[in-house]
C-alpha cells in the first residue's frame, strides 16, 4: 500500500489510498490520476531520520575549530602561533604551537566525545524496527528511518511509536489504547487514547487492503497538548483531536497492538519540535572574566607599545657620527630589525615581537581548566548523598555545569507553590455538600495557624496530646484519601437530610474525569491512572464513599455504586456522549452522559471564580453556605473545586452536539475559541451540589529551609496560581509570613471595580483597574517610607488581575521598588506567562542573580527566564526538570545546594581565576623587566620550552585541585552560619578590588624574583671555578623561583588540604626538576640554552639552592604578612568562622551568636525572624 502527501493551504493534507486493483474502472482511473498528480509533491515531507548531533564527519573539524577560536584569547594565541613561523618570533614556532594544539585539542576531544555519544543514540533510535503496510494487507518489518508520511504502521505492546501517528484502531474492540508519555513530559501516568469510531473496525492486517481516507491537519508545531485535524472517509468529515494523536517516543502500554497512520515524521514530529536548545546562560563571573581578559590585552599592548617606542628611539641613536653605542649589535651592518636608518620600521617589527613575547600575561589554559573544574564540581553535586531522595530514587542532577558558581550568588528566589513548596500529592480531606460541611481532618496550615494564635487545635486536648480519634475509627491508610466523617462514610450518607444531593455529588466525582481504571488480576482491586493528583484524589474519594469507577470505554463509564433503596452495590453504566476538557482559560471540565433512565446529564466541576456565575436561579439553594465553606477551606490551605450539574433536553443537546462537532472539525486558527463559545452556551444554568477540598501538604523541611535561606539574606518570592487566602496561609505555614508582619495587599476587589465589571465596559474597567493598582502601589511605598529605620517587616501580596497592570512598562519600575522593599512577596492567581515576566523584571531590574524553582510545565518559562532554573522532579512530570539547569527531588535540598555547594563553587571559581591571573602576571613581569634590561630587544629571559610549558604543566594542576577540592569552611558550618552566603551575593571574592589585588600581588612577586635573582647572581662568580652566571643560568634560576613561589602561594591560599592537592602542588615543583633533567639531557640542537644546565651548572652550585630559598621566602612574605594582618584584625566572615573552628568554639552558643550579629542583612523571614520579633516585643513590654 502506498500513501502520498501534499502541502496545501497551510494545512497538512494526505490521502490514504489503496494500491489494490479495483474492479470499477472509473474509480481506478480516477485514483491513478490523483496518485500521479500527488506523486510529484509527496517528497515535500521530510523522512523519519532524526539527528541530534552538532557535527558530522565533514563539519566537525571546521565547526569545532570555529567554536574554539570564537574565544578572543584562543584567537590571539592562534595569531601569535602563526607569527611564530616568521623571523619576528622571539621563540621557536613549535614551542608556541604545541601548547595551543594541546589546549584546543582537549576541548575538541571533549566536544567530539559528547557528539559521538549523541550520534550513537541517534543510530540506535533510527535503526529500530516497526511493521509497515507494504500492500495487499501485508505488514513487513522496516527501520524507523525509512518511514514516510502516510505509511500505515502496526505498533505492538511496550514498543515506542516511531513517528507521530493518527490512531486508527487497536486490539481493544472500542479502539482504545494506553500510552505512556514519560519521554515527552516525564509523566508516568498512562493516557487514554481512542480512535474514531469509523476506523475502529480496522483491527486486522487484511482490513487495510482497500482502506481509503484523506486527512487534513495543522502544520507541524511544538504543542504537545493540542492537535487540530479532520479525516474524510467516503465523503464524510470526522474531527481529529489530541485523543487520536500518538506522539513519537511515547510507549504503548497495556494494549497488545495498535494500527496508526504516519502524520508527522522526523524533525516535524512534536517531540523533536520541542527539543530546541534551552536559552544560553552564562554566569556573571564568566562574563566578568572576559572583561579581565580584555584588560590584560590592554596591558599587554600597552607594554608592547612602550617597549617599541623605547626600542625605536634606542635603535635610532645606535649609530651617531660613526660611533656605535651598542657595538655588539653591529648597527652599521644590521638587518632591518636593528637598522638605525630604519628605526620606525624596526619599532613596528618590535611591537609584533613584543605582542608574541608578552602573550604569557594571558593564561592559555584558563578556559579549558575552568571547563574541567566545573564538570568535576557537577559530579560532586550529583553524588551528594545528602541531596538524594530515597523514596523516589532521585539524586540531584546538575544538568549544566556552566552555572555552578552562580549558585553561590543568588539574591532572589522565585518559587512555585504547588509541587514545589508542597508535595503535590493530593488528599481528599473535606467537602461541602448541600450546604453542610463534612470532614474532621486538621490540615498542616490549620496547625500552623493555631500555633500562630496560641490556641489549641480542633479536637485537641488541652495538655497538648494527640487529637482524639474520630469515631470512624483509625485513620485511613488509602493514599489520596484522608477523609474522616462518620456521617457519610460506610454508606451512612443515605440517612442525611440531603441524601439525594450527596448521591448526585458522589456520582459526579466518579464520572466527571478522564482517569483510567486498572484492575489487579490477583486482588481485584481497582487503581487509577489520572492526569493530575487532584483528579486521582476525587476518584479515590468517590470509591471510598461507595461509588467505585470500574470501567471506561469510548462511549461509556461504569460504576459500582451504592443503591440508596437496597443498600447494596449495583453496577450502573452511563453512556458517555461528550467530554468538555479542562484548560487554564475555562478553569472547568464537564462530561455529558445518559443514564439508564435515558436522562441527559451535564456534570461539571471547576474553580469558584467561574462556577458560581454559571448557576441557575433555582440552583443557588446552598450558595451562601458553600461560599462560606470554600473560604474556610482556603483559610485552611486547601484547594477547592465547585461541583454542579444540570439536566438537558434532547433538542438542546442535539443542537449543541452539531455545533460542537462543527467547531471541532474546524481547521481555522480560532478553533479553540469556537469550541469555548459552544461549551459556554451549554455550561450554564447549573444546579449547585457542593465543593471539594483537597490538601497538598508542605514538603518535609520546607519551613526550616526557608528560614535558613532567609538567614543567608536571600529574598524569597512565591508565584502561584492558587487563591490569595490559600497562598497566605501556606505562607504562614512555611514561615514565609509571620505574625506581626505588615501585609500590603494589592487586588481589584474594591466595590467600585466590581460595579464597573457588572456594567461590562472593558475600556472603563481597564482604566479604573490600572489607576487602582497604581494607587495601591503608591500607598504601599508610602508605608515603607514611613517605617524606614524601624524593625517593621512588610509582605507584599498581589493577585493575578493586579499583576497584569503592575507589569506594564509604565508601572513595573514602581512595582519592583515596592517589592524589593518588602521581606516577602506572594503573587497569587499568576499565569505561566506572568511568572516568567515577573522573573524577567526582577532579573533585569535588580541586576542581581535570580533563581526560579518549580515542578510543572507551567513553570518552564519562569525557569528559562531566571539566571538559574531549578526543576523539582515531583509528580507533575519532568518538563520542569528537562528545562532546568539543576534538578533536585525536594525543595529542602535547595538549602544545601546553595549554602554549601553554591558557596564552595563560587569561592573556588573566584579564587581559581584570581590565582590564574596572579601567576601569569608574576611570570609576565619577569619577561618585561628582563626585556627592559636588554634594551627591549625582544630577548626572552627563558628557554622556549620553559615558556610554553609554564601554563600547561608546571602551574595548572594545583589550580584545578583548588577549584575542585578547596573548602574555606565545612558543610556543617556553612549550614550553621548561613550569613557566610552573603560573600557570594555581594561578590566580595570576585570584586575588582580583589582581582586587582591579586594582580598587584603578581606584580610584586615578579619584581622581587627578578631583582633578587639578578642582584645575587650578577656580577658575582656563580661557582667555585669563578664562572659568571649567563643568560641560561639566570633565566633557569628565575624560572625555578617562579615555579616555587606560585606553587607555594597556592599552598598558602588553600584552606583545606587533600592528598591530591599535596600531590599537585609539590608534584608540580618536582616535575619541573625532572623536566629540567630530561630536557637538558637532549642534544643542544633541541635543548638549546637548557643543555645540561641543571646537572653541570645549577645542581653543584650551593648559591643556586641558597638563592632559590632566599627568593622564594622573600616573595611570599608580603602576601603572608597581608593575610595574617587581615585574618587577625580585619577578618572576613569566613575568616571569623575559621577562627572559631581553630579555637574549638563552634559549639559555644554565646560566641556563635556574637559572630552571627555581624549580619550583612537583617533577617525578616523564617521562624528565626519570628522568634527575634517576639523577643523584641517582649523587651518593649518590659
Amino acid at each position: 500500500m502506498t500513501i502520498y502527501s501534499i502541502y496545501h493551504y497551510g494545512n497538512w493534507v494526505w490521502p490514504v489510498l489503496s494500491k489494490t486493483q479495483v474492479e470499477n474502472g472509473k474509480r481506478q482511473q480516477k485514483e491513478a490520476a490523483f496518485q500521479q498528480d500527488l506523486h510529484i509533491q509527496m517528497w515535500n515531507y521530510g523522512d523519519n531520520y532524526v539527528s541530534s548531533t552538532k557535527y558530522t564527519i565533514a563539519t566537525f573539524l571546521p565547526k569545532s575549530l570555529f567554536e574554539q577560536f570564537r574565544r578572543v584569547a584562543n584567537f590571539y594565541f592562534l595569531v601569535t602561533g602563526i607569527l611564530a613561523f616568521t623571523p619576528l618570533s622571539p621563540y621557536s614556532a613549535s614551542s608556541a604551537i604545541v601548547p595551543l594544539i594541546f589546549v584546543i585539542g582537549v576541548s575538541m576531544i571533549k566536544e567530539g566525545i559528547e557528539d559521538w555519544r549523541r550520534q550513537q543514540q541517534d543510530t540506535e533510535v533510527n535503526n529500530r524496527n516497526v511493521k509497515v503496510h507494504s500492500g495487499e494487507g501485508v505488514f513487513e518489518q522496516t527501520e524507523w528511518k525509512n518511514l514516510r508520511v502516510g505509511d500505515i504502521v502496526k505498533v505492538e505492546k511496550d514498543n515506542f511509536f516511531p513517528a507521530d501517528l493518527i490512531l486508527l484502531s487497536s486490539s481493544y474492540g472500542d479502539a482504545i489504547c494506553y500510552v505512556e508519555t514519560m519521554n515527552l513530559d516525564g509523566e508516568t501516568s498512562l493516557k487514554l487514547k481512542q480512535a474514531l469510531e469509523v476506523t475502529s473496525l480496522l483491527n486486522e492486517d487484511s482490513n487495510f487492503k482497500d482502506f481509503t481516507a484523506l486527512v487534513k491537519c495543522e502544520d507541524p508545531n511544538a504543542n504537545l497538548y493540542a492537535f487540530v485535524g479532520s479525516m474524510e472517509i467516503e465523503e464524510q468529515q470526522h474531527p481529529l483531536s489530541q485523543q487520536q494523536l500518538l506522539l513519537r517516543d511515547s510507549k504503548l502500554r497495556n494494549t497488545d497492538y495498535i494500527y496508526g497512520a504516519v502524520i508527522f515524521t522526523g524533525h516535524d514530529t512534536k517531540v523533536i519540535q520541542n527539543s530546541t536548545d534551552p536559552p544560553s546562560k552564562r554566569s556573571k563571573i564568566e562574563k566578568k572574566m572576559d572583561k579581565i581578559i580584555y584588560f590584560l590585552f590592554f596591558v599587554l599592548f600597552t607594554l608592547s607599545f612602550i617597549g617599541s617606542v623605547i626600542f625605536g628611539v634606542t635603535t635610532r641613536d645606535d649609530l651617531e657620527d660613526g660611533i656605535m653605542k651598542r657595538w655588539y649589535l653591529r648597527p652599521d651592518e644590521s638587518t632591518i630589525f636593528y637598522d638605525p636608518k630604519r628605526a620606525p620600521a624596526a619599532a613596528v617589527y618590535h611591537f609584533l615581537s613584543a605582542v608574541m613575547l608578552y602573550s604569557y600575561f594571558i593564561p592559555i589554559s584558563l578556559y579549558v581548566s575552568i571547563e574541567i573544574v566545573k564538570v568535576l564540581q557537577s559530579m560532586f553535586i550529583n553524588r551528594d548523598v545528602e541531596m538524594y531522595y530515597e523514596e523516589t530514587d532521585k539524586p540531584a542532577n546538575a544538568r549544566t555545569s556552566n552555572l555552578n558558581e552562580e549558585l553561590g550568588q543568588v539574591d532572589t528566589i522565585l518559587s512555585d507553590k504547588t509541587g514545589t513548596l508542597t508535595c503535590n500529592s493530593m488528599e481528599f480531606i473535606k467537602c461541602s455538600v448541600g450546604g453542610t460541611a463534612y470532614g474532621h481532618g486538621v490540615t498542616e496550615v490549620e496547625k500552623a495557624m493555631a500555633r500562630r494564635k496560641g490556641s489549641p487545635l480542633p479536637n485537641e486536648v488541652e495538655n497538648g496530646e494527640k487529637p482524639a480519634e474520630d469515631s470512624a475509627g483509625t485513620k485511613s491508610l488509602v493514599k489520596g484519601f484522608n477523609f474522616e466523617d462518620e456521617r457519610i462514610m460506610n454508606g451512612n450518607w443515605v440517612k442525611e437530610p440531603h441524601a439525594d444531593v450527596i448521591h448526585k455529588f458522589l456520582r459526579l466525582l466518579a464520572i466527571c474525569h478522564t482517569a483510567i481504571p486498572e484492575i489487579d488480576e490477583d486482588t481485584s482491586k481497582v487503581s487509577y491512572e489520572a492526569e493530575s493528583p487532584d483528579e486521582a484524589a476525587f476518584v479515590i474519594a468517590a470509591r471510598e464513599l461507595g461509588f467505585e469507577f470500574c470501567k471506561r470505554t469510548q462511549t461509556s463509564v461504569s460504576l459500582n455504586e451504592l443503591d440508596p433503596s437496597s443498600g447494596e452495590k449495583v453496577e450502573r453504566l452511563y453512556e458517555l456522549l461528550n467530554v468538555l476538557e479542562f484548560n487554564s482559560t475555562r478553569k472547568r471540565m464537564s462530561v455529558i452522559v445518559r443514564n439508564k433512565e435515558g436522562k441527559l446529564l451535564l456534570l461539571c466541576k471547576g474553580a469558584d471564580s467561574v462556577m458560581f456565575e454559571r448557576l441557575a436561579k433555582n440552583g443557588r439553594e446552598f450558595e451562601e453556605e458553600t461560599k462560606a465553606h470554600v473560604n474556610d477551606y482556603a483559610d485552611a490551605g486547601l484547594r477547592t473545586l465547585i461541583l454542579a450539574y444540570r439536566e438537558l433536553d434532547e433538542e438542546e443537546y442535539k443542537k449543541f452536539n452539531e455545533n460542537f462537532t462543527e467547531a471541532k472539525n474546524s481547521l481555522s486558527v480560532d478553533r479553540d475559541a469556537l469550541i469555548d463559545d459552544v461549551t459556554d452556551d451549554i455550561e450554564k444554568d447549573l444546579i449547585l451540589l457542593g465543593a471539594t477540598a483537597v490538601e497538598d501538604k508542605l514538603q518535609p523541611g520546607v519551613p526550616e529551609c526557608i528560614d535558613k535561606l532567609a538567614q543567608a539574606g536571600i529574598k524569597i518570592w512565591v508565584l502561584t496560581g492558587d487563591k490569595m487566602e490559600t497562598a497566605i496561609n501556606i505562607g504562614f505555614a512555611s514561615s514565609l509570613l509571620r505574625q506581626g508582619m505588615k501585609q500590603i495587599i494589592i487586588n481589584l476587589e474594591a466595590s467600585e471595580i466590581k460595579a464597573l465589571e457588572k456594567e461590562g465596559e472593558k475600556n472603563v474597567i481597564a482604566k479604573a483597574s490600572r489607576d487602582s493598582v497604581l494607587r495601591q502601589i503608591t500607598e504601599g511605598k508610602a508605608q515603607l517610607a514611613a517605617s524606614s529605620g524601624s524593625s517593621d517587616a512588610f509582605a507584599l501580596i498581589m493577585d493575578g488581575k493586579s499583576l497584569v497592570y503592575a507589569l506594564q512598562d509604565d508601572m513595573k519600575t514602581v512595582f519592583l521598588e515596592l517589592a524589593i522593599g518588602c521581606a516577602s512577596v506572594i503573587c497569587c492567581r499568576s499565569s505561566p506567562k506572568q511568572k516568567a515576566l515577573v522573573t524577567r523584571l526582577v532579573k533585569e531590574g535588580t541586576g542581581k542573580t535570580t533563581l526560579a524553582i518549580g515542578d510543572g510545565a507551567n513553570d518552564v518559562g519562569m525557569l528559562q527566564e531566571a539566571d538559574i532554573g531549578i526543576g523539582i522532579s515531583g509528580v507533575e512530570g519532568m518538563q520542569a526538570v528537562m528545562s532546568s539547569d539543576v534538578a533536585i527531588a525536594q525543595f529542602r535540598f535547595l538549602e544545601r545546594l546553595l549554602l554549601v555547594h553554591g558557596h564552595w563553587c563560587y569561592r573556588r571559581i573566584s579564587s581559581m581565576i584570581c590565582y590564574f591571573f596572579y601567576k601569569n602576571v608574576a611570570f609576565g613581569i619577569t619577561l618585561f623587566i628582563y626585556e627592559a634590561y636588554t634594551s627591549f630587544s625582544a630577548q626572552p629571559a627563558y628557554n622556549d620550552w620553559f615558556l610554553s610549558l609554564y601554563n600547561v604543566f608546571f602551574t595548572s594542576l594545583p589550580v584545578i585541585a583548588l577549584g575542585v577540592f578547596d573548602q574555606d569552611v565545612s558543610a556543617r558550618l556553612c549550614l550553621k552560619f548561613p550569613l557566610l552566603y552573603q560573600e557570594g551575593i555581594q561578590n566580595v571574592l570576585f570584586s575588582w578590588r580583589r582581582i586587582l589585588g591579586w594582580m598587584f600581588n603578581g606584580l610584586g612577586t615578579g619584581l622581587i624574583i627578578f631583582f633578587l635573582c639578578t642582584a645575587t647572581l650578577d656580577p658575582q662568580a656563580f661557582n667555585h671555578n669563578g664562572k659568571v652566571a649567563g643568560l641560561e643560568i639566570v633565566g633557569t634560576t628565575m624560572y625555578t623561583c617562579v615555579v616555587w613561589v606560585v606553587n607555594c602561594q597556592m599552598a598558602l591560599a588553600i584552606s583545606y588540604f587533600t592528598l591530591i592537592q599535596h600531590l599537585f602542588i609539590w608534584g608540580g615543583i618536582a616535575l619541573w626538576y625532572l623536566f629540567l633533567l630530561a630536557y637538558g639531557a637532549m642534544p643542544p640542537s633541541i635543548s638549546t640554552t637548557a643543555y645540561k644546565v641543571f646537572i653541570e651548572c645549577l645542581a653543584p652550585a650551593p648559591s643556586f639552592w641558597i638563592v632559590t630559598i632566599f627568593v622564594v621566602i622573600s616573595a611570599l612574605i608580603p602576601y603572608f604578612a597581608y593575610a595574617a594582618i587581615q585574618m587577625r584584625f580585619f577578618p572576613m566572615y569566613h575568616g571569623m568562622i575559621q577562627w572559631m573552628r581553630l579555637e574549638g568554639r563552634t559549639e559555644d552558643p554565646e560566641y556563635c551568636n556574637v559572630v552571627r550579629q555581624r549580619s550583612l542583612r537583617t533577617t525578616t523571614v523564617g521562624f528565626t525572624a519570628r522568634i527575634a520579633a517576639r523577643n523584641r516585643r517582649a523587651d518593649a513590654h518590659r
